[in-house]
């Protein structure tokens, strides 16, 4: 066993992971309809709640009775729909719907859809068919409470952050015959994606009053646009438990009814969000109060849900109380999600290694600073890390180097014995304790890099901040594939010259199956982001400098074989 057999076997087996992900998307087994009613646990004030076929919890009466609102549907979208109140800010673009209030549309002017169309913003939440995706919040119970289905009072439609404002209030109004008043308050601050929620009670009444806040998301199951067949990123909702700072429920998982399955009970200082590439939507409660949590599945248009309510509280006569949420919609960026809730700067998915990720992470953001170019910051990182491993790869090269000095002694011997398979091997173990040459002397220092290649390799993948980053000349996008294959055909170059430089396997079926592999991980990392291919080339290049001088200097000439 070689180095570089070494290397190419563990990312063939990677790069067939990441095709069995995108597999299972595509042709795996489909999420089914589960029954429209699932319990969850008891509140505290001990009276049933459960997840309604349209996506509402619901507290029922002690003989769980229960009307369940209608969800109308219209012709462009599967929810309601009235007047229409547009907001602008100088990150956001946000339509707020009538209808409980929904923040229905969502745009990002920063992030454009892509270079092409540099005026089109990035559509995060949407509700027309087939990418519905809102957010929704309320009071319940629905009986007398204005859920997300309830029609509110606006005095204007249209709203901007004017030149020199900080924040910007949108307030709804709702009202019944009972003399209670809700004011839904949406706050906007500028530069912010953080977006504070507020439902102001006022009862006027001469009762008092019961209800609980609770915020969901409603979204359907469809495929990111412009993302590669070749890399799966996840899609699905998320939240912290007392558990863990960040846990995944996929869409698989809210159709199983994985969460209310576990009877879970409240606990404070959590958030329900929903994650895409680059960027994620999350509710965040109160710290210090207690929420549950719940899922559901709508059958009509397949939509899932993902959401929590609160404790009950009761509103005495002619007081007022405040219900606060914070809702955030944007991209992923570390330290903003971080300083807004513990664990939701997780989202940003770097998998099994991410505590390997998000130092590099930071490292690359710092030698960004200095540059002021991605691209330059990742061929800084990749040197950096590859002098972090000198003396381990240098291990390694030397045996690869001493391997192709008794190359001759190997082939002779393999003639010798042909067949025998026990003497041959006995003969080679007898020419290596001789030559004092460790055949796998070159498996431990990759075996130890393995995990920084996997960790690196998401950081390059999740990081919101390579999206749309150039580097240089044609390379516009690091997070696209480069649109004329000039990194990937010098990769595949590079990993042939490797290739050269490594001693040739014994065995003539290796020998054809590693001259081949170049020119399949060419074809493999045209369709890669460029920024994980510059990564991969400047490694090689570096790689490819210290194994000549190292050969050079244990066999005295090197020819490429």
């Amino acid at each position: 066993m070689d180095n570089i057999r070494l290397i190419l076997i563990f990312t063939l087996l990677f790069i067939l992971l990441l095709i069995y992900q995108q597999w299972q998307i595509d042709y795996g087994q489909k999420p089914v309809n589960p029954a429209p009613v699932a319990t969850t646990p008891l509140p505290a004030d001990g009276n049933p709640v459960t997840s309604q076929a349209n996506g509402l919890p619901t507290v029922m009466d002690k003989t769980h009775q229960a009307t369940a609102l209608p969800d109308v549907p219209s012709s462009q979208t599967l929810l309601p729909h009235q007047a229409i109140v547009s907001v602008e800010t100088d990150v956001l673009k946000v339509a707020i719907n009538t209808v409980g209030g929904d923040i229905r549309q969502m745009a990002l002017p920063k992030y454009p859809v892509s270079l092409e169309e540099p005026d089109r913003p990035f559509q995060l939440l949407n509700d027309s068919l087939p990418n519905v995706f809102v957010a929704q919040s309320g009071l319940l119970p629905a009986e007398y409470a204005p859920t997300h289905q309830a029609i509110y009072q606006v005095n204007a439609t249209q709203y901007r952050l004017a030149d020199g404002e900080k924040t910007l209030e949108v307030v709804l109004t709702w009202r019944n015959e009972q003399g209670i008043q809700v004011d839904k308050i949406y706050t906007f601050t500028r530069g912010s994606y953080v977006v504070n929620v507020k439902h102001r009670v006022h009862n006027n009444g001469e009762t008092p009053w019961q209800v609980r806040q609770y915020a969901q998301f409603q979204r359907t199951q469809v495929a990111e646009q412009g993302q590669s067949s070749f890399i799966h990123t996840y899609m699905g909702g998320a939240i912290a438990s007392p558990s863990s700072l960040y846990e995944k429920l996929s869409f698989s998982d809210i159709s199983d009814d994985k969460l209310n399955q576990e009877k879970r009970q409240g606990w404070a200082n959590g958030w329900a969000a929903m994650i895409q590439h680059y960027f994620v939507s999350a509710w965040v409660p109160n710290k210090e109060e207690v929420f549950n949590y719940y899922t559901n599945v709508i059958k009509q248009g397949q939509r899932y849900v993902l959401g929590f309510y609160g404790q009950l509280e009761t509103i005495e006569p002619k007081a007022t109380h405040e219900f606060n949420l914070q809702f955030y919609a944007g991209p992923k960026i570390q330290d903003d999600l971080a300083a807004l809730a513990s664990g939701l700067e997780l989202t940003v998915d770097y998998g099994w290694f991410w505590f390997i990720s998000q130092p590099l992470f930071w490292l690359l953001s710092l030698l960004h600073g200095m540059f002021g170019n991605w691209g330059w910051a990742i061929i800084v990182l990749t040197l950096m890390i590859k002098l972090a491993f000198f003396h381990l790869s240098a291990t390694s090269y030397k045996s690869m180097a001493n391997m192709r000095r008794v190359q001759p002694r190997l082939m002779s011997i393999k003639e010798r014995y042909g067949d025998d398979r026990a003497k041959m091997n006995q003969a080679l173990m007898d020419l290596y304790k001789k030559e004092k040459i460790n055949p796998l002397g070159g498996c431990l220092p990759i075996l130890v890099q393995i995990p920084v290649f996997i960790a690196l390799y998401w950081v390059l993948l999740e990081s919101v901040e390579l999206r749309q980053a150039s580097f240089i000349l044609w390379l516009d996008d690091l997070s696209r594939p480069d649109p004329f294959f000039v990194l990937p055909l010098i990769m595949g170059a590079t990993m042939l010259l490797q290739h050269k430089l490594n001693p040739a396997p014994l065995d003539p079926v290796q020998q054809k199956v590693m001259m081949a592999l170049p020119l399949v991980f060419t074809v493999f990392f045209a369709f890669f982001p460029s920024g994980l291919v510059l990564y991969w080339v400047v490694n090689n290049s570096l790689s490819i400098a210290q194994q000549w001088v190292i050969t050079k200097k244990v066999v005295g000439e090197v020819k490429l074989d």
